[in-house]
């Protein structure tokens, strides 16, 4: 049997508990309701289509600013809707980018040729035919002010007179059919204020000349190349025009041309020209795959924690499991109405969560048991000690995992940055679950009068068989702490040897270039593949084979037709091949986000660095770092080792094993900062020894249950999340080991040769078992 309880002590009071419950049960009508009338918004990745980020650069009339780019905003946006895609996405980020999302396009050619062109849009009258044309460099300016000489569409040298019109009066145009009239495809043109009367004169002086004469012709100018140079019809009259605010472009075109002269003659001109420095398309197919297989992950997940943290837990376990599903629930309604985009990485954040969600309520349930039994208080009163005394433990847990969190979102890019909102939504949303909703539900269930008559049912009856084992080591295990951090720091530099012997491959992300993924309709080897693409004019390229039937290449920048170069060299080889993902990084922005993901890992080290040492002391937020600093060392070492590519979901990995392993630090060094108050002439080792041991319960319980969902990620959420996967589990096996290992050992050390003045004690030491008591419960 369990030991009894001491005399009652007054139970917490009812009226800070109904309003818990009240604030629960609002919340959670409002997730229902917000779940039930919202519908998440999928990023590319999973939905499938076309990122393409564009920055602005400065002509040689006009700076790039923000307002110039705002300009050039509205008209890619208007460039874009005459395309025809549904629900596209036109946003500016920062000064100089704008970020165009257009869902379910998989051939981007098209698009970025149209939404590229960056040259004033001009109306010319043509004054004859010309001899030739002067050849011009791709991309040289063309001064639309005075005479010139282009090319017509059917490539007949033509002599331009100084632009009459500019793409500032065109208000509109559309491609139309009229079956009526037997007119197939035409475009219809609109214009707004002075180009009304400018179109008029620029007409009939067209006019005047006899039909079939080249002067009878008006040239569209765009980009320094003629896109459309139509005929004026014979019942124009002469000197007159055509009047009206609107004209139609007839021709021989098919729908495709009509659509494309539209969206350029719409489009008009860019204020300053832009460039492509990134772009992503991913298949409908890939993304479905993916969606499946994180939902797969998140169930196997939560049902092997489930099953865990109730065999462990017992009754409070299942409530727990209750306040996580709510948890589940709040989270999903938060991102839902927050409209945010819920990506690859967001997903895999989210799966995360889950797992990081049990934490704060072991800590709890530990924090109650040790009240139960060792200081005799009833079990409610125990409860409700159990989150007085975790809650500084769980707060600073958190705010390490925010920081974590804010610097994915403020310095990563593309995808990467819904993995931080994500995670920064899962850590608000997961203290909220665990002070709010698992404490009514348990104080309400410790107070019933079934757990009083049978306490073991309740899970904090005991301390368990683990902790009973534990806690009969010497907890002088750390006295030689100098031989464990030597020890330790061998092993981390046999790990980040692979860093100098094999080196990092670095993503495009961070280099710059192109990464292509296809898939082949006959399994092919990787030689095979590279023999293809060597053959393509590609020796130099990266390939690899990524699943059972795909190729995975990576190249220096290229363009989209020697993208389709090596699709067609694949297709030959293997019987088919179909680009699933293509991701293209120019070399400034890779340039920018390799620096960006320096500083990154640099803050996030600075940061929880001073965050500790304004929780703790100096010499424990040291410690703490050291441990994250050769966890980044090892995980890094390991995947060098296995030649593996560090992209920038690896960056979302790296950032959140900071956040994360940080707090099994917080949960010690927090036993060691209640011990030391009330025993501060003992050893400072021995005091960081039995902290060590106490906590072991929980750090095994709270590791293993996140352990679970990342496996299940590992094993079942595809091979686009492996290697993130790969990389938490990693970093929170080597983390948990470092708190033990580097983290105390250094602290232990830094104490001895710095000591500090004791603290000032609180009011009483905590009550410890006595001789004969009898330990039991579940094993972990």
């Amino acid at each position: 049997m369990s030991r009894p309880p001491a005399a009652e002590e007054p139970t917490a009071p009812r009226r800070p508990l109904l309003v818990r419950a009240v604030l629960s049960l609002l919340v959670l009508v409002g997730a229902t309701i917000a779940v039930l009338t919202s519908s998440p918004t999928l990023g590319l990745d999973l939905r499938g289509g076309t990122q393409v980020v564009l920055e602005t650069r400065d002509s040689p009339t006009t700076r790039a600013d923000a307002a110039a780019t705002d300009r050039a905003l509205e008209v890619l946006r208007r460039r874009i809707d005459a395309l025809g895609v549904a629900e596209p996405t036109v946003v500016r980020s920062g000064e100089r980018r704008i970020v165009v999302e257009l869902p379910g396009l998989q051939d981007p050619r098209e698009a970025v040729e149209a939404i590229g062109r960056t040259a004033q849009l001009t109306f010319h009258a043509v004054e004859g035919v010309a001899t030739e044309a002067p050849e011009r460099a791709p991309g040289e300016p063309v001064d639309t002010s005075r005479p010139l000489v282009l090319r017509d569409e059917t490539g007949v040298p033509l002599q331009l007179a100084p632009a009459a019109l500019t793409g500032e009066s065109v208000s509109g145009a559309r491609a139309e059919t009229d079956p009526q009239t037997g007119i197939a495809w035409f475009v219809t043109v609109e214009f707004r204020g002075e180009g009304q009367a400018r179109w008029e004169e620029l007409t009939g002086a067209a006019a005047c000349m006899p039909m079939g004469d080249a002067r009878r012709r008006i040239a569209i100018v765009l980009d320094g190349e003629v896109i459309s140079s139509p005929q004026v019809n014979v019942d124009v009259p002469c000197e007159v025009g055509i009047l009206g605010s609107s004209t139609s472009i007839t021709g021989r075109f098919s729908r495709e041309e009509a659509l494309e002269l539209s969206a350029l003659i719409q489009g008009g001109a860019l204020p300053v020209p832009v460039e492509v420095i990134e772009q992503r398309t991913v298949g409908p197919s890939l993304g479905a795959a993916a969606i499946d297989a994180s939902i797969s992950a998140i169930l196997v997940g939560v049902a092997v924690t489930a099953v865990f943290i109730v065999a462990i837990y017992r009754l409070m376990g299942l409530l727990a499991i209750v306040a996580l599903l709510c948890y589940a629930l709040i989270s999903y309604a938060a991102l839902v109405t927050m409209g945010a985009t819920i990506t690859l990485p967001g997903l895999a954040g989210f799966v995360l969560s889950v797992g990081m969600a049990v934490d704060a309520n072991v800590l709890v349930y530990e924090r109650a048991r040790e009240e139960r039994i060792l200081a005799r208080r009833p079990l409610l009163r125990a409860v409700v000690e159990g989150f007085r005394r975790a809650f500084s433990a769980i707060a600073d847990s958190n705010v390490t995992t925010l920081i974590s969190a804010g610097l994915l979102f403020f310095l990563a890019s593309g995808p990467v940055r819904g993995f931080g909102v994500t995670l920064s939504v899962g850590v608000m949303v997961s203290f909220f679950s665990a002070l709010v909703i698992t404490r009514v539900l348990a104080q309400a269930v410790a107070s019933s009068g079934f757990l009083a008559r049978h306490p073991r049912v309740s899970g904090l009856d005991t301390l368990g068989a683990f902790r009973r084992r534990v806690t009969d080591w010497n907890p002088d295990v750390l006295q030689r702490a100098g031989r464990w951090l030597a020890v330790s720091l061998t092993l981390v530099a046999v790990a980040a040897a692979g860093l100098v012997v094999r080196g990092v491959q670095l993503g495009v992300e961070f280099t710059g270039g192109r990464s292509l993924e296809l898939a082949t309709e006959q399994s092919i080897s990787a030689d095979d593949a590279r023999e293809a693409v060597a053959s393509a004019g590609f020796p130099g390229a990266v390939v690899q084979q990524a699943g059972d039937a795909d190729i995975a290449v990576r190249t220096e920048p290229i363009d989209d037709a020697e993208v389709e170069a090596i699709r067609a060299a694949l297709a030959d080889a293997a019987g088919g091949a179909s680009v699933v993902s293509d991701e293209l990084i120019g070399p400034s922005l890779g340039e920018e986000l390799q620096r960006n993901a320096l500083i990154a890992l640099a803050v996030a080290l600075a940061a929880q660095l001073a965050y500790l040492a304004f929780r703790f002391r100096w010499t424990f937020s040291t410690g703490a770092v050291a441990s994250l600093a050769t966890n980044v060392l090892v995980v890094l070492g390991v995947f060098a080792w296995l030649e593996k590519t560090l992209d920038g979901v690896f960056l979302a990995a790296l950032l959140t094993i900071i956040g994360y392993s940080v707090n099994d630090s917080v949960v010690v060094f927090d036993r060691v900062r209640e011990a030391w108050r009330t025993r501060y002439d003992e050893p400072f080792h021995r005091l960081a020894g039995e902290a060590v041991l106490q906590t072991l319960p929980r750090t095994v319980n709270t590791g293993a249950s996140t352990l679970f969902v990342l496996l299940a990620l590992l094993f079942l959420g595809g091979s686009s999340l492996g290697d993130f996967a790969l990389a938490l589990v990693l970093g929170i096996v080597v983390g948990t080991i470092g708190t033990v290992t580097v983290a105390v050992p250094a602290t232990i050390l830094l104490q001895r040769r710095w000591p500090p003045a004791p603290p000032a004690p609180p009011e009483k030491k905590p009550v410890r078992p006595r001789a004969g008591d009898r330990w039991d419960g579940a094993v972990v």
